[in-house]
């Protein structure tokens, strides 16, 4: 359980800190950019693939199966 909780917290610090940066990387709008744009600036750099990894690690570690004899 403490494992689970472990990697729960992981998840949350990484999608947090890439949401935080999907959010500041919007001011690319204010330079004239579309959002096929933004959703080409924003795949390319490395902090904001941290947002759906960090849901990834969230959801794995809320839905997958815990051990046989874990109640």
């Amino acid at each position: 359980m403490a494992i689970r909780a472990f990697f729960l917290l992981i998840g949350f610090g990484l999608s947090v800190s890439g949401g935080i940066s999907l959010i500041a990387y919007l001011n690319v709008f204010s330079a004239g950019m579309g959002p096929v744009d933004y959703f080409h600036f924003v795949t390319e750099k490395p902090e904001c693939c941290f947002f759906p990894v960090g849901v990834g690690i969230i959801f794995l570690s809320i839905y997958l199966p815990g051990q046989i004899g874990e109640e």
